[in-house]
């Protein structure tokens, strides 16, 4: 029988009518339905009868890759699938991301103890260390005050870098956001202000805090941080010097900590451009890669001058698997987040584009048996689509249905995209749009409250995972069960 059926179970059929037992056995009967070869039908079919073939595996890992979207909200993936999918010339709303193969999946929960809407410090402290804690706050407990280093002596957290490093497993980090940024800090570091990244206050530093770039130079955990990649060269270099692309550094302390890494370790090889980063080659055992004075450029500027988020990836894969006691990974998309904050949609989707690509090449470098791959995101965005848009209107454009623009009661055009506030909103009335306007990379989406930054939200935000124990990603869970799923798969504490 063509295409596929509906199975339905009948049990006592007229039993008083046609004189049958009450105990008759259930009788299957096979019933076609008339849209069985619909291909939206047969889709659907195929893809339950891929489900039921994806088995729970329950077993420990030996790698864990943790992948933060830094911003990115259901709302983005949702864009930036029909984005990309548009790109590849689809109407767009059909494509698939790569994250979004991964079999588990579940909602986070992103508050910090004293915020409802969250920040990255807080958030990514959450899933790196197990515990909730305070926004603006690195890899310590909730006792701590942001801004007093009293508070964080003795109230450091443990990560699962850190465990992981003690174990004898590889750790590294990568970001298009600076090295020493909230997110990728909290693999190294502790600290009671994610801003104290090249210096801190002076009755801080009398009470015994060091800033984050010292700290990430001082990591003597196992054996240390073997590959770490992305922006920052400013808070490693004192200030006066000027680093390789005329940019001068940041530090007040005199010292030059990429000199002080380089005599740490002095197998290491430390890149600053694209350049250096290809000849990281298969003989290489520890790269420290820095590859633009402040945050690296969002993909919609990069210009092949410093590597994309999917070769550090890559490269970083590669030199950490050399360990054969597994590896821990953080991979950041600093940057969705930072276009967001702008206002700036275009380029925050281009961000999730790249870093969906990240996600594709760890994909293919990697087992399934022995790799637990989570893909996340530390908090949301203000970010929403609407305005009853047809179906394959650009996710960018004008909103468009039946062929004419929609508008509002006062007669004037709006995008699909839109933003709750930020630097889109205008004083008074707001202005009319035209289609090459609100495609242009630097057009910033209107908004409804006027703020010179785009807030993050507290909505929750997903998380899809494949590999050993990625299955307990189930229902609503709390941010820091992230560290809990990584710990169970490495078994790294009690």
């Amino acid at each position: 029988m063509k295409g596929r059926q509906l199975t339905l179970t009948i049990s006592s059929l007229l039993v008083g009518l046609v004189g049958c037992s009450s105990n008759a056995s259930s009788i299957p009967t096979v019933v076609e339905v008339p849209q069985q070869n619909d291909v939206w039908y047969t889709e659907a079919q195929a893809a339950i009868a891929k489900a039921k073939t994806t088995m729970p595996i329950d077993k420990p890992a030996k790698n864990v890759i943790l992948f933060i979207g830094d911003g990115m909200s259901v709302g983005t993936i949702t864009a930036a699938r029909i984005f990309e999918g548009q790109r590849r010339g689809l109407l767009g709303e059909e494509y698939s991301l790569s994250m979004e193969s991964l079999p588990h999946a579940a909602l986070v929960k992103t508050y910090n103890t004293d915020m409802q809407v969250p920040d990255s410090a807080g958030t990514a402290s959450a899933m790196v260390a197990g515990v909730k804690t305070k926004a603006g706050t690195i890899s310590v407990n909730d006792n701590v005050q942001r801004g007093f280093c009293s508070t964080a002596l003795g109230n450091e957290t443990t990560t699962a870098w850190e465990l992981a490093a003690e174990r004898g497993m590889s750790v590294g980090v990568v970001s298009t956001a600076r090295l020493t940024h909230a997110t990728p800090a909290v693999t190294y570091a502790h600290s009671a202000d994610r801003n104290w990244e090249h210096d801190v206050p002076n009755i801080a530093k009398n009470q015994g805090c060091v800033d984050i770039a010292t700290q990430f130079v001082n990591f003597d955990k196992g054996d240390g941080i073997q590959v770490a990649f992305g922006g920052g060269r400013r808070e490693f270099l004192p200030a006066g010097v000027t680093d390789p692309e005329g940019k001068n550094g940041k530090r007040k302390d005199g010292r030059n900590l990429v000199e002080e890494w380089q005599a740490k370790h002095p197998e290491g090889q430390y890149v600053y451009d694209q350049t250096g980063f290809n000849k990281l080659d298969a003989n290489t055992t520890r790269a420290f890669g820095l590859f633009e004075s402040s945050h690296m450029k969002y993909e919609a500027d990069r210009r092949h001058d410093e590597p994309s988020l999917a070769e550090m990836t890559s490269k970083a894969i590669d030199i950490l698997s050399k360990n054969k006691e597994g590896y821990v990974l953080m991979v950041e998309a600093g940057r969705i987040d930072h276009a967001h904050h702008d206002g700036n949609a275009k380029r925050a989707l281009e961000d999730t584009i790249a870093y969906d690509e990240a996600i594709k090449a760890a994909l293919e470098k990697t087992n399934l048996d022995d790799t637990l791959v989570i893909v996340t995101a530390d908090h949301a965005h203000t970010l929403v689509m609407n305005g009853y848009s047809a179906r394959g209107n650009n996710i960018l454009g004008l909103s468009k249905s039946k062929g004419k623009f929609s508008q509002d009661e006062f007669g004037k055009k709006y995008t699909t995209l839109t933003y709750g506030n930020g630097p889109g909103a205008v004083k008074g009335e707001r202005s009319d749009l035209t289609e090459s306007q609100v495609m242009a990379l630097d057009y910033k989406q209107q908004s409804l409250v006027r703020l010179s930054s785009e807030t993050h939200s507290g909505e929750d935000v997903a998380v899809f995972a494949r590999g050993p124990q990625a299955y307990l990603f189930q229902g609503v869970v709390e941010q820091n069960y992230l560290y809990h799923v990584m710990n169970e798969a490495l078994n790294l504490s009690k």
